[in-house]
């Protein structure tokens, strides 16, 4: 009978982690909607082709390496070739250790699950660099920070190794449920390093320093690219739980999607309060921009707070993000989608508000951590970039960039009736 048990519970968190992940790879085609929506339409092929190709890079590369450095690469190993003699060891094991209802899935769909979270961090970084980076530079980084870099920050954070055998951040009170600072505040700061190296797009800001604003070309895909990461997100956030097969976890899985969505609610209202107030209009990119940052705001702890603090750790979301692009243009920061602030100036706030809610985390050990995680990424980033535009470049030429990268780097227009006689 126990038998019994533990491999019903075992096929029910395996089934659980594989939906969850293609709902979680389902926000790739989030993130390229959005991206595609919020670039000129000249430029509309090449964002496309980037956030395909990033996925498969971060597939390919978290295999090769990314997973071996940040989890020892064991567990999936024996996960994929021990077939039954596997899950034989795991029920002896948890014999020993007095089998307790935990989370028991197959090494597969654990590997699975982390390397959509991987690609999730890499397409944070495409929509920054977006209309002026040469499409074979974002490759060669996107190999780097998904089988090097994003592996070492998550091997300090989610496995619990020391960061270069100096401190440890569990034991200095440090939690990221699902990644507010492990995936979307490193892809923040991945983006940030190229940003500042790229420079901002030809016309953006004004001899004077006004700031110019550049249109999407297409407001009704960037909104379904939002409504698709939304979706997504219940994958993102509920397959962080792990586990489904008893009472307790079920209950958080209907708690973590709860909180998830009504963040996004809130982020969404606020952002698009705040930006009548300041610009007189209901700016539709803002409220977009306010959902993810609702989103991106709870991802750090979506079990702990009730319904309403989660919408109101949304709304705090909602109206940062809007502060902070307005903010970045002020600076000269050019980022043609707000990923940055969405994911970056968010994810901190994300990782800030954990300790409201649970009282084993500590803001000292929240604060280390987020240091950790933006220095070692922000750092190995810049290096890379660096690296990159010294030997082949990272940026098209001015005529390119005015013609559209779409020409010069893929050679097809995705509107080409548009612009053809």
């Amino acid at each position: 009978m126990e038998n019994q048990i533990f491999e019903l519970q075992f096929a029910m968190d395996t089934f659980y982690f594989l939906v969850c992940g293609a709902l979680v790879m389902w926000m790739a085609a989030g993130f390229a909607m959005l991206e595609a929506g919020l670039v000129r339409s000249k430029n509309t092929t090449e964002i496309l082709t980037k956030n395909v190709v990033l996925f498969a890079i971060a597939c390919t590369m978290y295999m090769v390496s990314g997973y071996e450095i940040m989890y020892d690469g064991g567990y999936f190993l024996e996960g994929i070739m021990g077939g039954e003699n596997y899950v034989a060891e795991q029920l002896a094991a948890s014999k020993e250790e007095g089998f307790d209802g935990g989370s028991v899935y197959s090494g597969a769909s654990d590997f699975f699950f982390q390397v959509v979270f991987v690609a999730t961090c890499m397409s944070i970084v495409s929509g920054a660099v977006a209309e002026r980076m040469k499409l074979w530079a974002f490759f060669a980084f996107a190999v780097v920070m998904t089988g090097f870099i994003y592996p070492m920050e998550g091997a300090w954070t989610w496995n619990g190794a020391d960061v270069f055998g100096l401190y440890n951040l569990g034991d200095l009170g440090f939690s990221d449920f699902a990644g507010s600072g492990i995936v979307h505040m490193a892809g923040a700061a991945a983006a940030l390093a190229g940003v500042l190296l790229l420079g901002a797009r030809k016309g953006k800001y004004g001899a004077n320093g006004e700031v110019r604003a550049i249109p999407g070309a297409n407001l009704p895909l960037a909104t379904l690219g939002t409504f698709i990461l939304w979706m997504g997100w219940f994958g993102f956030n509920g397959g962080s739980v792990l586990k489904l097969g008893d009472i307790a976890s079920a209950n958080s899985v209907a708690v973590v999607f709860l909180n998830t969505n009504a963040a996004a609610a809130g982020g969404c209202i606020a952002a698009l309060i705040l930006a009548r107030i300041m610009f007189g209009k209901a700016d539709l990119t803002m409220a977009l921009n306010g959902a993810l940052a609702g989103l991106v705001a709870i991802t750090a702890e979506p079990s702990t707070p009730t319904p309403a603090l989660a919408t109101l750790f949304g709304a705090f979301g909602g109206i940062l993000v809007v502060l902070s692009i307005v903010t970045l243009d002020k600076l000269k920061i050019d980022d043609p989608v707000g990923a940055i602030s969405v994911h970056g100036v968010v994810g901190l706030l994300g990782l800030m508000l954990v300790p409201i809610t649970n009282s084993d985390v500590s803001f000292s050990g929240q604060l280390i951590g987020a240091a950790t995680i933006f220095g070692w990424v922000f750092v190995t980033s810049l290096i890379v970039w660096a690296i990159i535009k010294a030997t082949f470049g990272i940026r098209v030429t001015e005529e390119e960039e005015y013609e559209g990268v779409d020409l010069s780097e893929c050679g097809q227009e995705a509107y080409p009736e548009f612009t053809k006689g």
